[in-house]
């Protein structure tokens, strides 16, 4: 689940371990499903041990960890993974822990599902795995121009075109959905079908709604599974203007029940009077 604005606040929990040399790495044991960690813990540990991290920053949906060496730490959290620095909501599911000299003494990579993935690159494999040509602008910082250009060619509708990242980096199928209610636009219209002041409004409620998510540190849904750095959970889902609200009055009109569809495999909420 973690989108843009978790994965954010998850890079902002952790500033705390710049400055810090990595004592060590440990695979903790888990019974459950692995994450995949490349590469090799051998090789992991031998590239990264007595290394001083110099950056936290993020691509998309990644934190990504700098090292002293050029080399980089990327953290993909995927479906219920977490980068913490407090306990983690469960021992069972602790996946990778970096010990640390520093401030924060260490780090913690936890995942339910065993989805996520922790890779170490060399800034060549970085560029070639998640460089400009792998990704689109972040979420945060793509103009409307931008958007306009990547997407509106594209006959797919524009809830779907959202969640590619190769177009726009960071936008899930929460904040897709979110976006688009804040912008009143049907997510069914096909991309080739908005005009210039479509591409605006989406851009600029691009911004207000990961905007206010950061700020309320992300949604923590009903499984509880997203935490923040210090397992606590986010509060932007008190916020939610659709996602997961089917059946409930819209709150902009007033007047029309939330619907639910189903686009690609994945729900899509709107208000079926806002969102001609």
């Amino acid at each position: 689940m973690p989108e843009l604005p978790e994965v954010e606040t998850m890079r902002r929990g952790v500033l705390a371990v710049i400055g810090a040399r990595i004592r060590d790495v440990q695979r903790t044991r888990c019974a459950r499903r692995p994450i995949s960690i490349a590469p090799l813990m051998p090789a992991f540990r031998r590239r990264t041990r007595g290394r001083q991290i110099v950056d936290v920053g993020r691509v998309g949906k990644r934190v990504i960890l700098q090292l002293c060496s050029e080399d980089r730490i990327v953290i993909e959290p995927r479906m219920t993974g977490l980068v913490l620095l407090a306990e983690p909501p469960t021992a069972e599911h602790l996946r990778l822990r970096f010990l640390l000299d520093g401030q924060a003494s260490e780090l913690l990579f936890w995942d339910r599902r065993g989805l996520g993935c922790v890779w170490l690159m060399s800034p060549a494999e970085f560029q070639q795995r998640l460089g400009e040509h792998k990704l689109g602008p972040d979420a945060l910082q793509i103009t409307a121009a931008e958007m306009s250009a990547r997407l509106s060619s594209s006959r797919r509708p524009i809830k779907v075109a959202l969640l590619d990242q190769r177009a726009v980096a960071g936008i899930g199928n929460l904040y897709a959905s979110e976006i688009l209610h804040l912008a009143g636009i049907s997510p069914q219209l096909a991309c080739n079908a908005l005009r210039p002041k479509h591409w605006r409004q989406l851009q600029q409620a691009t911004l207000e709604v990961l905007q206010l998510a950061v700020l309320h540190e992300g949604s923590t849904l009903s499984d509880g599974t997203y935490r923040n750095a210090l397992n606590q959970a986010g509060s932007y889902q008190n916020h939610h203007r659709v996602y997961d609200r089917a059946g409930q009055l819209c709150q902009r009109c007033g007047q029309r029940e939330i619907l639910r569809i189903v686009q690609a495999q994945r729900s899509t909420f709107y208000c079926p009077k806002c969102q001609k």
